[in-house]
Order: structure tokens, then C-alpha cells, then sequence
């Protein structure tokens, strides 16, 4: 079964042939290096670059172990070249080899190769690994599979798929197996036997349980607003550990710049400024969530809440929690301050959105736990709750748009009802 990866395949035609060094970064397991050498090298071909101009290295490959060393490979690389024709290099695991920075920037002097680069460890996906090419990187973030692009390839009917995405995400591999078994233990393996172990390695963690049950405390809390001295407190209360806020801190920003996590900053709406305290944090795969917690914390809200947040980053929408400020009045009358939240902060060159995301919306009361937020917004950008089904848009009296998460995923523009 080929999944389709259309939106990044795109992406890398856009970027063919323009100068400069085209990174492919995403979570493990993600899917980049099929998009690589299966879909985009399908596109080549199909497109009149012949074979013999396609260069494919993987590095990870126990027959390519000499071109791990930089200068054969930069040699080698070079003795394919024969004539003034555009080369397409295609090079996998690029972190297998040392220097490699240096034979990328090297490659850029060589004026007919256009370069495409992958790689699979912490230190390649650093979110900053493009500076290393010294401006002359561009980089295609990939996400694993959207609902969309999981649902096309899924042989039976939306309530099933969804189900099933909600539980077990959306990496490639686990929409490959059939059963339930196989999908939760390559879940489990991965996220202590790769994931975490690339984080450790790679940033010298002294204790690997510290770290670990951090992660778990994560994945408990998603959609919760939290703090690294508030977990801190935890650990000391709880376990009786030393694990200082600001050492929770740097573990927070290793597990995001390995794109296991994201962060989602806190934004005062009618302020008009950030929140630096108690941010939240979404994983960049539900399945791998749910995996960590042994799939014993099903809650359905926070569940679609993360799907939604990753959904709209897949979209390239920048993505913050927004507060609200308002004045009510207290059970003895006074009146008092109150921060109401909305989920979501949508924003993309001049547009925004307002979002909020509700599993049931049926009683009266859950009506108001979700509009009041929304209509304390003072201004006029439109105003969206997200709710579980597959309800058609509609307008309510106040002009709120209510969507059901089916129409919400299967349509790349539904944000433009």
C-alpha cells in the first residue's frame, strides 16, 4: 500500500532546482525518507531526469559504510558526475556521516547538483539545523500522516478511521499493521528504543528515569496548562527528587527540538502580548502519546484538541492558546477578574482564527463552557468550534461557525467556510 504524501511532495517541487540544499526534517519514523526515494524520485523520473542522474546514498545502508567517511563520499559523489546536466542528489541518514555539514556546503560550489538530504537522529533535527549551511538551507518539515492522508489509505468507513487515528496516530508504519497488538508494541518500542534513547545520546542525560517519567508527565497533561517549576514541584513532592525547574526546562527544549513534542505559547488576546508562564505542550504523534500511557488515559477532548493543534501546523498555521480577561461577579457579588481560554490562536500572514475544540456541545451549560470565551474576544475575526462527528458547517445566531472534525480534516480549507 503506497500512502500518498502530496502536500510535502509538492513542496519539494516547488524547491527543485533552486540553489540551494533541501533539508527534510520531522519526528523519526515520520515518512521523509519515502518521500525521498520513492515518491519524489518517482516525479524525477516521470519528469525526464534519467536514471543515471539521480545519485542515491543511504547512509544507514551497510553498503554504503565507506561513503560514511566525508571525503570519499564527497569524491564519489563527484566521480558520478559527468557531464553538465543537472545531478539530483538523494542522501539519507546524513548523520552517519561526521563533517557532514561541510560536504553539503561543498556540494553547493558544484553548480549542476541540486541536493535533498534526510536524516533520523537528534543532532539532525535540531530546529535549527538549517543555519548550518550557512543560509543556503531550505528546509520541508514533515509531519506523520494527517487524518487525511491516514483516511485515504484506510479500507473501511470515517467512524472506524477515526477511532483507530485517535488511539494509534498516524506514523506510516502503524497504519501498515493490522492488528491492534502489532500497533501498540511498535509504539511502545519505539518511543523508549529511539525516540527518547536519540534525546539522551545526543544531550548527555545523566538520568535516563528523570527524563522519562518527565515525558510521562507530558503526555498525562496535554491541552493542561503547566510550568517546569510546577513539575519540578511535583518530582519533590511525589518522589522526592532534586529535578530542578531549570533542568526540567532544557529537557522540555530537547524534546521539542527533536520534534516529539511542540509547545503552544499563551497569548493575551486583548493585551495583545505573550504569557511567558504555563504553557501547554502537544505531542507530534497522538499514537506515540498514547502508547507512553499504555493507552490508559483516553480522554477524548484532549485527544481531538492535540489532533487539531497538529492538523493546523500541518497546514502552516502559527498556533498559540489565547486568554481572555473579564470581569464577573463572585458568589458574595463582588466583582472579580476572570481569565477564560480559548484553545486556539490561529494566525497566517493577516488572517486569524479563534478555535475552540469540544468533544460534546449538546447541554446548555457545555454551550457556554465553550461561547463565552469566544464572545469576549473584542474583535471581529471569526470565531470557530471544532465538535466530534461529522456535522456540515453551520452559523449560530451569534455567528460562530460550528464544525464537525470530519469536515474539519477532509478539508484542507475548511477554516474558509
Amino acid at each position: 500500500m503506497e500512502i500518498k504524501r502530496d502536500a510535502y511532495l509538492e513542496q519539494l517541487k516547488i524547491r527543485k532546482d533552486n540553489g540551494m540544499i533541501k533539508v527534510i526534517t520531522g519526528i523519526r519514523r515520520c515518512g521523509k525518507s519515502f518521500l525521498l526515494f520513492v515518491l519524489f524520485k518517482k516525479y524525477l523520473l516521470e519528469n525526464g531526469v534519467d536514471n543515471e542522474h539521480i545519485i542515491e546514498i543511504a547512509l544507514d545502508g551497510i553498503e554504503n559504510e565507506e561513503l560514511r567517511d566525508p571525503k570519499k563520499c564527497y569524491s564519489y559523489i563527484k566521480d558520478v558526475i559527468k557531464d553538465e546536466k543537472t545531478y539530483y542528489l538523494l542522501l539519507d541518514e546524513v548523520q552517519f556521516m561526521p563533517r557532514f555539514e561541510e560536504v553539503l556546503n561543498s556540494l553547493l560550489r558544484i553548480s549542476n547538483i541540486d541536493v535533498y538530504v534526510t536524516g533520523s537522529n537528534s543532532r539532525f533535527l535540531s530546529s535549527d539545523i538549517v543555519t548550518e549551511f550557512r543560509g543556503r538551507g531550505d528546509e520541508i518539515r514533515i509531519y506523520p500522516l494527517s487524518f487525511a492522508e491516514f483516511y485515504q489509505a484506510y479500507d473501511g468507513d470515517y467512524d472506524d478511521a477515526w477511532d483507530e487515528y485517535m488511539t494509534y496516530g498516524g506514523l506510516p508504519q502503524v497504519a501498515m499493521f493490522d492488528s491492534e497488538r502489532q500497533k501498540a508494541e511498535y509504539l511502545k518500542n519505539i518511543f523508549n528504543n529511539v525516540y527518547i534513547s536519540d534525546v539522551v545520546e545526543r544531550n548527555k542525560i545523566q538520568d535516563f528515569d528523570e527524563i522519562s517519567t518527565l515525558v510521562d508527565i507530558l503526555a498525562s497533561s496535554i491541552g493542561a496548562p503547566t510550568n517546569p517549576t510546577k513539575i519540578s514541584n511535583t518530582f519533590k513532592s511525589e518522589r522526592g527528587s532534586n529535578y530542578s525547574g531549570k533542568t526540567i526546562a532544557k529537557h522540555i527544549d530537547y524534546l521539542a527540538e527533536a520534534f516529539l513534542i511542540s509547545k503552544a505559547a499563551r497569548y493575551d488576546i486583548k493585551g495583545r502580548k505573550y504569557i511567558g508562564a504555563n504553557l501547554k505542550y502537544y505531542f507530534s504523534d497522538i499514537g506515540l502519546r498514547n502508547a507512553r500511557l499504555n493507552f490508559r488515559q483516553q480522554e477524548p477532548t484532549h485527544i481531538m484538541e492535540n489532533i487539531v493543534y497538529n492538523e493546523l501546523l500541518v497546514r502552516g498555521y502559527n498556533v498559540d492558546v489565547g486568554i481572555v480577561d473579564i470581569f464577573a461577579k463572585n458568589s458574595e457579588g463582588k466583582r472579580v477578574r476572570k481569565q477564560l481560554e480559548v484553545d486556539f490562536v490561529v494566525n497566517q500572514g493577516s488572517q486569524r482564527y479563534y478555535i475552540q475544540v469540544a468533544f460534546d456541545m449538546t447541554s446548555e451549560e457545555k454551550q457556554t463552557q465553550e461561547l463565552n470565551s469566544l464572545r469576549s474576544i473584542p474583535d471581529s475575526f471569526k470565531k470557530i468550534v471544532i465538535v466530534n462527528g461529522t456535522k456540515k458547517p453551520w452559523r449560530n445566531d451569534e455567528g460562530f461557525v460550528i464544525m464537525g472534525m470530519k469536515y474539519f480534516l477532509l478539508n484542507a480549507d475548511s477554516l474558509g467556510f
